[in-house]
């Protein structure tokens, strides 16, 4: 897929991840629509990018929201070929903590908004993307998830996180392979740590302390090399069916 024919839907696009796979895109002629619960963020990060950007206000954990929000994006788009999905909370908490044992509810929380919510978006997006003309390589979209180096090695207190990341990682190829026959790819990301809106709440000392962590290069991640690499992942056909760790090679310890 060339960039400037991309036509984008991004959840979490007010800010962090998102919000750098939107300027990455609409820099190189895309059009996108950023979908965030965020209203005021959210149309202000679209008003900062031109009249390339659309911003829809939805949470992606309210099916018959999104499926609104991915229609009207489409239309306001001219089309959609290209979902990325960067909406996500990583809430910590221990299986048993002072408060006692974990609820219920908090744990379903988080794989609503992480796991769930992904799978109505990708869903939502690629019903649209099956009626598209095929390009010359037969493609007719592309759908990009956002897991987490926790689904791998995650770390104490996130029980929950790495559950619903594990999950976005383990649906990458079934949804590939379910979706191969209408030519549309899925891939996901499992960024390690980033310099977002969420790390930058942290003090400099403990994003310090975490930056160190990083194998090479020592540094927290920076959000438009993730956007980078969902520009990588449009243009190179091939990639399909896989997660890819972007991480500086970090394991992450227990805590």
């Amino acid at each position: 897929m060339k960039l400037e024919e991309a036509r984008a839907v991004i959840t979490g696009g007010a800010s962090g991840l998102g919000h750098a796979v939107a300027q990455h895109l609409v820099a190189a002629g895309a059009k996108v629509t950023l979908i965030d619960v965020n209203e005021a963020a959210g149309q202000a990060a679209a008003q900062s990018l031109g009249a390339n950007a659309f911003f829809q206000s939805g949470d992606v954990t309210n099916e018959t929201t999104i499926d609104a929000c991915i229609a009207k994006a489409h239309a306001e788009m001219g089309g959609l070929n290209l979902a990325v999905n960067c909406a996500g909370v990583a809430w910590p908490r221990r299986l048993i903590n002072k408060e006692g044992p974990i609820p219920g509810d908090f744990f379903r929380k988080v794989v609503e908004i992480n796991l769930v919510g992904t799978l109505l978006v990708s869903k939502a997006a690629a019903a649209f993307m099956q009626k598209n003309t095929p390009n010359e390589e037969g493609e007719r979209g592309l759908i990009v998830m956002t897991a987490s180096v926790a689904a791998f090695d995650g770390q104490i207190g996130q029980v929950a996180y790495s559950a619903s990341k594990s999950g976005v990682a383990g649906m990458t190829l079934p949804m590939a392979r379910d979706l191969a026959s209408s030519g549309i790819r899925v891939m996901s990301i499992a960024p390690g740590i980033f310099r977002t809106p969420m790390m930058a709440s942290l003090p400099q000392e403990a994003q310090d302390s975490l930056a160190k962590q990083v194998p090479f290069p020592p540094r927290l991640g920076r959000p438009d090399e993730y956007a980078a690499l969902v520009g990588h992942i449009c243009m190179n056909t091939m990639l399909n069916g896989e997660c890819i760790r972007l991480d500086g090679a970090i394991r992450m310890a227990p805590r």
